[in-house]
């Protein structure tokens, strides 16, 4: 058989190529090619799985929503957030991330925060879905801890009327359940104030009447490998968790921080929502100081998805150093 020589072959095959693009009729095309396919618009599932010793942590994303934290912030001015957000490439509203944390021990599944549910609009109250996606279900949950009761973390205790986590048992401060379940202190509260506690009386309701509510005093383990420790200043009674296995240490920060760009290298800048920003300021300074010196894992319900890193010192402040991404085998 003869075959044809390199500038023949390479002729031949753009013959055939041409040939290919006829249309039925036997007319080679000399249409416009197809439009591009239509965007999808839609993200998967946010859900972010690491090994901590023999412990399994899943960062569940409930969602996020754009905040005008320029307004939010303080101790601080306009002028100097804009250009501490500039410095990260944002502008307010800034996109502000939602988390909850999913710690399988082996013998317990705990989740630390449950998500806005309802309560905060149609960005947020994913944490449910995104649980599910993740290969669990909200049955097998067997403790909730609540790092503070503001209405983006308590939220998704509830599927309807129900409890979303009907075989949990929902762990919290005591001091932070004496005062966001009160009437009275609901009655006392401005008018603007009072949706707050409302939500957090409809969150904890159906545990609260079923016995499942056990509030917890100071620092103490809840489950081996667990231990709250007090973090107030947010709110009277807000928590962080600290989860240890063979010598590996992450620490849930909850609502210690809230826009990375601006307090991690100003830990002195607070927010609106604290109930006591002196109080918190010193938290958190603390907070960064002890992880920056000890280089354990730390977490934040508002840290950009997934929200896991480490903090190194730099300067008067700190640097933040996300997680690198290490499939779980």
């Amino acid at each position: 058989m003869h075959i044809p020589s390199l500038p023949r072959r390479t002729a031949m095959f753009a013959l055939s190529a041409a040939l290919l693009a006829t249309t039925g009729s036997g007319i080679l095309a000399t249409s416009a090619a197809h439009a591009a396919a239509p965007m999808v618009k839609s993200s998967a599932p946010a859900y972010y799985r690491m090994m901590l010793g023999d412990f399994e942590i899943t960062v569940l994303s409930d969602g996020t929503t754009a905040l005008p934290v320029e307004k939010l912030l303080t101790n601080t001015t306009v002028a100097a957030t804009t250009w501490q957000l500039a410095k990260s490439y944002l502008k307010s509203p800034v996109e502000t991330s939602f988390n909850g944390f999913l710690i399988n021990t082996g013998s317990k599944l705990i989740l630390v925060d449950t998500g806005a549910g309802t309560f905060f609009g149609p960005t947020l109250g994913n944490l449910a879905a995104n649980l599910k996606a993740a290969g669990y279900q909200p049955e097998q949950v067997d403790e909730v801890y609540i790092t503070h009761m503001h209405s983006d973390h308590v939220g998704g205790l509830l599927a309807g009327d129900k409890a979303a986590f009907p075989n949990a048992i929902v762990r919290a401060q005591k001091n932070e359940a004496d005062y966001w379940l009160s009437q009275a202190n609901m009655d006392k509260a401005p008018a603007d104030g009072k949706g707050g506690f409302k939500n957090a009386m409809t969150a904890l309701n159906p545990y609260v009447s079923a016995g499942k509510f056990k509030p917890f005093e100071g620092d103490t383990e809840l489950v081996p490998g667990i231990k709250a420790i007090a973090g107030h200043g947010h709110t009277a009674g807000h928590s962080t968790y600290v989860v240890e296995s063979k010598g590996e240490k992450l620490v849930l920060w909850g609502d210690l921080m809230h826009v990375a760009a601006v307090q991690f290298e100003h830990p002195e800048v607070t927010i609106s929502f604290d109930s006591d920003s002196k109080t918190a300021a010193a938290e958190r300074k603390h907070a960064f100081a002890d992880a920056a010196k000890g280089g354990y894992l730390v977490a934040g319900a508002h840290l950009s998805f997934p929200a896991l890193g480490h903090l190194r010192t730099e300067g008067k402040g700190y640097a933040w150093v996300p997680v690198n991404y290490v499939p779980v085998r």
